[in-house]
């Protein structure tokens, strides 16, 4: 149980970085390639990680050169486009600093470990990536990782004073034009012909990769009030991104829009099965009948006595079978039972009150994020053997993206993916349905020119070590799909990229 996740991925063999080159589409005559409508000239792209080329839980030179922006950049060189620069980090290592101290972690690598089975660890090495060291030009890739949509348009997210308070972005201190400038004001400063906007993902990402630790804000329309993990309120990404729009069309610029996908369809959460823990019949046996009073006994108690709802009664129990097992965990959502199980007429000792107080076992629907890989089925105490996560240690909640959480997830990207679409309809520009092509990937799958490409982690070709973020050959798919909506809309002959040409996970050993 201890390497659930190398487990999942031992299959993968070495040769997984790419399929034999092939050639993207040449130019056989000029003028062969056109714009249509559109203008390329001036493309300056905005958004969050994704738009950045982020990869493998960090921002490295390699993966910026493969984000989906500078491959699109390229292929519109063939119809009139222009220059493309990025904010390139120093190096490969990933990390950021700040006067020597680290401020984010390294990017991750494909290691075999002792045991000879590969994982996911971080790559050993010091950054040179220092965010006082300001970088003074302007940046057709205005990507900044951890941005939400609201963060836009907040003076000072690029203030090198505000990083230590938290109320500025390290990756955009190293690139904004002032302390005081917005990230939506420096990409419309350059006068873009052509954009496009991809935010928005984080409003419900950080909700849903911390197992829905955040709160749902929708109702609260004041911004500075959000915790890091908390929902965006619709009607507030709906404001910001509506002046968003404005503000990037606002100089006669085309562009296009890309809605926001379902992130419980990605790795992050589809990796760790929901039913990880392996137990012997005798084991189960045991474990039952270490539960046995507190399914027969306290729960229909607290039902009686209307402390919980017997619905929630019935969610409470544990069941143990041999075979594949759900762990079991604390859900924050339910009724804390611990001062009340210390009382009469229970009288349960302080230990194990707070064991029970909000105690369920892992459902079939709910999902398990993919950290939890490193931390199920272990014995976090040597003196304790039996203590085992999931088994008879709860799993914090944390680690459980709940259906209840994820009900709120949908609801809130619904919301959002209704105001791009209708902006993009009302100003006439292209628009990307990035959730559907998503779910296309988790569902079989997308052919290519080489093969087959999938959401599944590592081996599917489409997803980073990070479980969220795609490989350059992800990236490549995605600036496929825009292109396509650009050629759609404007009446352009934008060639595509051969997916086959961009690599996957490499495999390293240090």
């Amino acid at each position: 149980m201890k390497n659930i996740l190398k487990y999942t991925i031992a299959i993968m063999a070495v040769g997984l970085v790419s399929c034999d080159p092939e050639f993207d589409s040449p130019i056989t005559d000029d003028g062969f390639y056109s714009s249509g409508t559109a203008n390329l000239s001036k493309y300056v792209s905005v958004g969050n990680s994704l738009t950045a080329g982020y990869a493998d839980g960090a921002l490295y030179i390699t993966g910026q050169k493969n984000s989906y922006p500078n491959i699109m950049a390229k292929q519109f060189a063939f119809a009139g486009g222009g220059e493309f620069y990025q904010p390139l980090m120093s190096d490969n290592v990933g990390g950021l600093v700040l006067g020597g101290a680290p401020l984010t972690e390294n990017r991750f690598v494909l290691a075999v470990g002792p045991d000879g089975k590969p994982g996911p660890v971080r790559l050993v090495g010091t950054s040179t990536t220092d965010i006082s060291n300001h970088l003074k030009s302007t940046y057709n890739n205005m990507g900044v990782p951890g941005a939400k949509s609201f963060h836009l348009v907040a003076p000072g997210y690029g203030s090198l004073a505000g990083v230590a308070a938290g109320a500025a972005n390290p990756y955009f201190v190293r690139f904004a034009s002032s302390e005081s400038a917005t990230v939506i004001g420096d990409a419309v400063a350059q006068n873009p012909t052509f954009f496009s906007l991809w935010i928005g993902n984080n409003d419900i990402l950080s909700y849903a990769t911390s197992g829905g630790s955040g709160v749902d804000q929708t109702g609260n329309f004041d911004p500075t009030t959000y915790g890091g993990n908390d929902i965006t309120d619709p009607n507030v990404f709906a404001s910001v991104y509506s002046a968003q729009v404005d503000a990037l069309t606002g100089g006669g610029a085309k562009g296009v829009l890309i809605n926001i996908p379902e992130v419980t369809s990605i790795p992050y959460f589809t990796t760790v099965p929901t039913n990880a823990i392996p137990l012997d019949a005798a084991t189960a046996g045991a474990l039952n009948a270490q539960f046995s009073a507190y399914n027969t006994q306290v729960l229909p108690g607290l039902a009686g006595l209307g402390v919980i709802s017997p619905e929630e009664a019935a969610l409470r129990m544990i069941n143990f079978t041999a075979g594949q097992n759900f762990p079991i965990m604390t859900d924050d959502d339910l009724t804390d039972l611990t001062a009340i199980l210390q009382g009469p007429p229970f009288s349960l000792p302080a230990p194990l009150a707070t064991l029970l107080g909000q105690l369920r076992q892992v459902k079939p629907d709910d999902l398990i994020v993919l950290t939890a890989a490193s931390v199920l089925g272990t014995t976090p105490d040597p003196s304790n053997p039996q203590g085992v996560i999931g088994v008879s240690i709860p799993l914090s909640d944390q680690f459980v993206l709940a259906v209840s959480e994820q009900v709120r997830i949908t609801a809130a990207s619904t919301a959002y993916n209704a105001t791009i679409q209708a902006l993009a309809g009302a100003k006439g520009l292209a628009y990307v349905d990035a959730k559907s092509a998503l779910a296309r990937l988790s569902t079989g799958g997308i052919a290519y020119d080489g093969g087959i490409l999938t959401s599944q982690f590592v081996t599917g070709g489409a997803f980073s070590l990070d479980g969220v973020h795609p490989t350059p050959r992800g990236y490549a798919y995605t600036a496929n799909l825009i292109i396509k909506s650009i050629n759609d809309t404007y009446g352009a002959t934008i060639p595509m990229v051969h997916i086959g040409n961009y690599a996957t996970v490499t495999l390293h050993n240090n």
